[in-house]
């Protein structure tokens, strides 16, 4: 029986998940977000100003849709800026009424304890919650495998990757798989338009329309996938293979929790535009990366074995 692991029926939507404007230390307006994204083929933006949220229900529209939040920081103890860790965690409104900002109302301590009350707080006081940048905050091992609670981790942060750092993370993502965590990835911005920090990381959700409410679901659902320019169409499961479908790619590669992974190569005379692989029963999970004849990546979520 075929099982979809993308939904079979609604639209795809480009959405950038971080993004700030001149509500905090970004250049561009909310205003002017909207137009240069909407230029770029974006539907959704989540507007995710330092410690900061505001209502942006003004700028949505049919084709449009400006999704609410804030993104909190919390350093390490040292006294130069930059020299310390720092875990910064993006609060994405799953409806438009919220407004509590309640992950404020507590000591900020930079400690597995602290970090993980608050994004477990964000979470049940209705936000989707993502760890972000793992490469520009000093983070390692050691500290995001402490931090519980989160929805997803920046598979991308393409304002980081711009800035030279090695944000795209995917042995980031597989250490906290392998360790039990079972989250999605997303593909960012981190915007300021202080430079060229725009439309290289995006997260491409599948719901029936765009509104709020359909977008909230799909996202807290994991219908959705991380990319940097390839394009995924399809994805399902079918007689213990997973199935993908996509545009022109140079390679299809399937990642597993264990010592056994797989691919298919092109060309970008002969592109793929379609791959499968078996599943193994010994696998934790499974998830598939799109790459074009840029190098360009497309990430879908882990899927684990016993949820399928």
């Amino acid at each position: 029986m075929r099982k979809y692991l993308l939904p079979q029926t609604g639209t795809f939507f480009k959405a950038n998940l971080h993004c700030h404007s001149t509500l905090s230390d970004g250049t561009w307006t909310p205003e002017r977000i909207k137009e240069e994204y909407k230029k770029q083929g974006y539907s959704i933006v989540a507007y995710t100003d330092h410690n900061k949220m505001v209502n942006h229900a003004d700028l949505c529209d049919d084709s449009f849709l400006a999704m609410n939040g804030y993104e909190i920081d919390i350093n390490a103890p040292g006294e130069v800026w930059g020299l310390q860790k720092t875990c910064h965690t993006c609060f994405v409104a799953l409806s438009p009424d919220l407004q509590k900002q309640d992950c404020f109302d507590f000591k900020r301590e930079y400690s597995h304890a602290c970090i993980s009350e608050m994004m477990k707080r964000g979470r049940r006081e209705g936000y989707f919650v993502t760890y972000n940048h793992p490469a520009w905050s000093l983070q390692d091992y050691s500290d995001y495998m402490g931090y519980e609670g989160m929805h997803a981790m920046e598979m991308v942060n393409y304002g980081c990757v711009e800035a030279g750092y090695e944000d795209y993370n995917p042995q980031v993502y597989d250490d906290m798989l392998r360790g039990g965590k079972r989250i999605y990835c997303i593909a960012t911005d981190d915007n300021h338009n202080r430079r060229n920090d725009s439309f290289g990381g995006f997260t491409v959700i599948k719901a029936e329309t765009l509104d709020y409410a359909h977008i909230a679901d799909a996202l807290v659902k994991g219908h959705f996938y991380a990319s940097e320019g390839p394009q995924i169409t399809a994805l399902w499961v079918e007689d213990n293979k997973v199935h993908i479908e996509c545009l022109d790619a140079v390679k299809i590669a399937m990642v597993s929790g264990i010592i056994r992974a797989g691919s298919k190569y092109g060309t970008e005379e002969q592109p793929l535009t379609s791959a499968e692989f078996e599943l193994s029963p010994k696998q934790k999970y499974f998830r598939l990366v799109v790459t074009d004849k840029k190098g360009k990546h497309a990430c879908t979520n882990a899927y684990f074995l016993d949820e399928l």
